[in-house]
């Protein structure tokens, strides 16, 4: 595996930075899946991140999920990075399902 594309799996899974290999590794499909799977991981981690915070204003303790919520997303990172550098899938369900149809 060439070190471009190494750099290009660990982008897919950093946040907005999977935009990059999204938008310029176009003839690989590999990169490709990866960086869509990346960009509705963190969709989904904003949502949820989002959601946390203003129900956190009707019932205050919920508020206190936001550090378990971002060590999950942490660890869900981290877990796709070396898959994806490993050359396999780590497909999430719901995730994956969304990303297949971007």
């Amino acid at each position: 595996m060439s070190s471009n594309r190494t750099v290009m799996l660990v982008l897919s899974y950093l946040g907005i930075l999977a935009l990059i290999p999204l938008l310029t590794e176009k003839n690989d499909r590999e990169v490709q899946w990866h960086a869509r799977h990346g960009l509705v991981l963190l969709v989904a981690y904003l949502i949820l991140t989002v959601g946390l915070f203003v129900a956190s204003f009707v019932i205050g303790i919920l508020g206190m999920l936001q550090i378990p919520l971002w060590l999950g997303y942490l660890v869900v990172m981290i877990l796709c990075i070396t898959n994806a550098t490993s050359g396999k899938r780590f497909v999430i369900p719901g995730i994956s399902e969304l990303a297949e149809k971007i």
